[in-house]
């Protein structure tokens, strides 16, 4: 079996990052250590050697600018940094000496190993703008030193004695040579760790990917039991959590698809069957019959305004859902529109026996909405209590204000809703458990058109119901604030 690497894989990404960076990190090391190891460390004994300077410079001001109170100080700077000092007055008289040869006179009985440096740092220290000068020699059997010297003024300014410094720079081949050798041991364990490392982190983060890709590959065919499990980092594992609530939104949507289907299938098949039937019962029996031939037409033309009405209500559906329906927003009496909504059903009251009661806040009472819409929801909101009020035949029907909004009411008495049900009632074609008294004719769109007109208003709603007693659904809409009458002053005669 041929294995194919993958380039673009976070295993292999990670590895070579945690390489490259482990590579960096030493090629940076091997430098500073190895490469540059003389420079710096003749950098950083210049500014030693400088520091020592300051500091004699320092304690000489603080000690009243006497030469004597430095001895002690020099010798312990000289001491702790193995450094030469040396300290003459201005006609080359020996005044501190930290050697342990004698110096008796700056030009004439210098020591052997001294007197060319010393004379050499004199005249760059003459001709120097700054008071101070520095130089690396090499003597004998490549001995190399740090020299230094420096004027030590006194409190009036004037230069009154001269310093010398002189360090030794140490060979240090012999440290490169250990340190190399120890750098060779520290890249390779470095590698090894950085190779270990990025192996382990990328099986950590690919790995729980991986079972999720396979999940979400097993979701794609259908398969809505499946389980996003998540690793070791949070990110996947809100990942495989909001996964699996996509699932759980799927499972339901392809119930709710299925049923969709099922339900339209069934609202179509009866009007479609009822026209085929009559269709046929007028050509085969009341054809010349025309008392039975209209009474036949008249069935086919109510199941084709019934069709009709499904279709419309479907595509008004998938309109508002999609957010291509415009409203028409203009002001209007809230209670002016409740009262023409509940005079279409005064026929139910006269043939059927129901009873509508409606009270109302008084009014008038303005809203900005679209009005044609909001008696839509209105209508579909009394027809609901209709379809399941309870054998009193009674339906409540309240306006209200509700602060500076004013609540529309629909009540009925009858079997109510299930608590685990109420959450579902907005959905199309959802059916509850609890079985309606009257059978009306609907498209089983009424509550889900409610709701996407009243989302298109931005309008608060909901529905409180409880079992055996009745269920309450209302809305609210925003009142308009009542404009204030202009004010006409009086009229002066003059």
């Amino acid at each position: 079996m041929k294995i194919k690497f993958d380039f673009r894989s976070i295993r292999f990404r990670l590895w070579l990052t945690f390489l490259g960076f482990a590579l960096l990190i030493l090629g940076l090391i091997w430098c500073l250590q190895i490469l540059f190891m003389n420079t710096y460390y003749e950098e950083m004994k210049t500014s030693e050697t400088s520091k020592i300077a300051a500091t004699i410079k320092t304690s000489y001001a603080a000690n009243n600018y006497s030469i004597e109170s430095l001895q002690n100080t020099i010798d312990e700077l000289a001491n702790e940094n193995d450094v030469t000092i040396l300290i003459l007055d201005s006609s080359g008289e020996y005044m501190i000496n930290t050697d342990e040869r004698n110096l008796i006179n700056f030009r004439e009985n210098l020591p052997e190993r001294y007197a060319s440096d010393i004379a050499e740092l004199y005249v760059k220290l003459q001709e120097s703008k700054f008071g101070s000068a520095s130089n690396i020699s090499t003597g004998r059997m490549n001995n190399r030193t740090m020299e230094f010297a420096s004027y030590l003024t006194n409190a009036a300014g004037e230069n009154e004695y001269i310093m010398f410094l002189f360090s030794p720079l140490f060979p240090v081949q012999s440290t490169v040579s250990i340190l190399r050798s120890q750098l060779v041991y520290i890249t390779i364990i470095a590698i090894l760790l950085a190779l270990a490392m990025s192996l382990l982190l990328a099986n950590r983060i690919a790995r729980p990917i991986k079972q999720i890709t396979r999940s979400a590959a097993e979701m794609g065919k259908g398969n809505y039991g499946v389980k996003f499990q998540g690793g070791h980092f949070t990110e996947i594992d809100e990942l495989a959590e909001t996964l699996t609530k996509a699932e759980g939104e799927l499972e339901k949507t392809d119930m709710y698809q299925k049923d969709l289907i099922a339900n339209v299938s069934h609202d179509l098949r009866t009007p479609l069957t009822m026209i085929k039937s009559y269709g046929e019962m007028i050509r085969d029996l009341s054809g010349d019959n025309p008392e039975k031939r209209n009474a036949h037409l008249a069935v086919i033309i109510e199941e084709t305004d019934r069709l009709n009405s499904l279709v419309n209500d479907m595509l008004n559906l998938s309109r508002m859902q999609s957010r291509k329906i415009a409203l028409e927003m203009e002001p209007f009496d809230f209670v002016h529109t409740v009262e023409a909504t509940m005079s279409s059903y005064d026929i139910l009251s006269e043939n059927e026996g129901y009873r509508f009661e409606f009270t109302c806040d008084p009014g008038p009472l303005i809203v900005h909405a679209d009005e044609a819409k909001i008696r839509q929801v209105m209508a579909n909101l009394i027809n609901n209590a209709v379809k399941y009020c309870g054998e009193d035949k009674l339906i409540q029907v309240e306006v209200k204000r509700n602060g500076r909004k004013v609540r529309f009411s629909v009540t009925d008495h009858g079997q109510g809703i299930a608590p685990d049900e109420i959450t579902h009632v907005w959905e199309r074609y959802y059916k509850s458990s609890t079985h309606h008294v009257r059978s009306t004719e609907g498209s089983g769109l009424g509550l889900s058109i409610v709701k996407e007109i009243l989302n298109l208003h931005k309008a608060d709603f909901d529905v409180e119901s409880e079992l055996g007693k009745g269920s309450t659904f209302w809305f609210e809409l925003a009142l308009m604030k009542p404009k204030k009458p202009a004010v006409n002053g009086p009229t002066l005669n003059r």
